[in-house]
């Protein structure tokens, strides 16, 4: 392809040295600045949790070229099997536009189109799956805008499933970020954006295509997510980057070559990755502490975490948990009975609430061990200690007033 041959030297030595290594692992410093950029609009956030580490005017809308394909993946993936099959819809590219080719009336499943849409980002793939979901681009263009609206995208509007450049077709980084991540929660979507290349073997012939975003193909922690380019959208990419646990994306609009998007994104990337860290307070089956047996004569039963509690937070966040276990727990009892909660903070917030449960069964106690248990226990006794007493009291005062009587 035409556009891969122009990634040239120049486009390596824009992040050579940043993809040279990971990020490093252990402690790093939280106050180092975000690097600088050429983007007028961007933002880096922490998938799992969405918080934000940087934005740039991230609220600011602007045309997004082939990042609109984001939304014509999630509406495919929502309405449509991997293993469908559609037509090629007729499609008159330009020169300059990116496809695969399809010729008219050919069929290649969904699979392979959205392979086609995510790594060569090709239009004619993006039109028929338009057609093939909806029936008609403009009724799959409308359902684009019902599915913006629930996921709450504000600044965003679609005027084609393709990115082409059109006064009604915009969104944001902050919304094109949230879209990316709803897009990545399917399997297929996420292994198909780390793919460096693919083999499309439905329709007349085998294409075989390569993934358009550089960094996924020469950084191994780089794991998607989507390019973009028009003329009127300058060059943009949609990120994602995983080590250790933690999952970062990136967004960058309106930069001035592929040159500064691809340097930019990695340098927003790496930093990203190293603002968080993923911590687990509370391991499933790990003991939290111990309850009495009430009516067993001192016998105790462990008590454990239901499932684990695993979060990424930023590095220098205080992560801390609250213990809510029983004293005394009355069998019978399975094991696995909820008894308890851990409270999971981050810092004064609670995160999670984690459920404790009993590690063994709790036994019911016997009618011995009961009437032991009463006998033993300190009003018991106190009661037994006062009838005795007054009963000895009755004893002396009875035999007083036998010796005090005349025989």
């Amino acid at each position: 392809m035409t556009w891969a041959r122009s990634a040239t030297a120049a486009v390596a030595a824009a992040f050579a040295l940043l993809a040279a290594s990971p990020p490093a692992p252990g402690v790093a410093r939280v106050d180092v600045p975000p690097p600088p950029i050429s983007a007028p609009e961007a933002i880096v956030l922490e998938a799992s949790t969405g918080d934000v580490a940087y934005a740039l005017d991230a609220d600011r809308s602007r045309p997004i070229a082939s990042t609109t394909k984001l939304m014509t993946a999630l509406l495919t993936l929502r309405r449509a099997r991997l293993d469908e099959t559609f037509t090629a819809a007729p499609y008159d590219p330009t020169p300059a536009e990116s496809r695969i080719n399809l010729g008219a009336g050919e069929q290649l499943t969904v699979r392979d189109l959205l392979r086609g849409l995510l790594l060569a980002s090709a239009n004619d793939a993006a039109a028929t799956l338009a057609q093939g979901v909806a029936g008609s681009e403009s009724a799959f263009v409308r359902a684009m805008n019902r599915e913006a609206r629930r996921l709450g995208l504000r600044g965003t509007r679609f005027a084609n499933p393709i990115g082409l450049d059109d006064p009604g077709n915009y969104s944001t980084a902050r919304d094109l970020a949230t879209l990316a991540i709803a897009v990545r929660r399917s399997a297929f979507a996420r292994a198909t954006m780390d793919l460096p290349r693919a083999t499309l073997r439905t329709g007349a012939r085998v294409r075989r295509i390569v993934n358009r975003n550089v960094l996924v193909r020469r950084v191994p922690w780089v794991d998607g997510v989507k390019t973009g380019h028009t003329s009127g959208a300058g060059y943009v990419l949609v990120g994602s980057a995983r080590r250790r646990g933690v999952n970062v994306v990136s967004v960058v609009l309106g930069e001035p070559s592929e040159n500064a998007r691809f340097g930019d994104s990695l340098a927003l990337l790496r930093w990203g990755l190293r603002r968080y860290r993923r911590v687990e307070p509370v391991v499933r089956g790990r003991a939290l502490g111990r309850a009495d047996v009430r009516y067993s004569g001192g016998t105790t039963v462990a008590l454990a975490a239901a499932r684990s509690s695993a979060r990424v937070v930023r590095r220098g966040r205080r992560v801390t948990i609250a213990r809510r276990l029983p004293r005394e727990l009355e069998g019978p009892l399975p094991a696995g009975r909820r008894v308890g909660t851990v409270l999971v903070r981050v810092g004064r917030r609670v995160v999670d609430r984690v459920p404790v449960v009993t590690v063994e069964p709790v036994p019911a106690p016997s009618r011995v061990e009961r009437i032991k248990e009463v006998v033993v226990r300190p009003w018991a006794i106190a009661a037994i200690a006062g009838f005795t007493l007054v009963a000895a009291s009755l004893l002396v005062a009875l035999s007083r007033r036998r010796r005090r009587t005349p025989a």
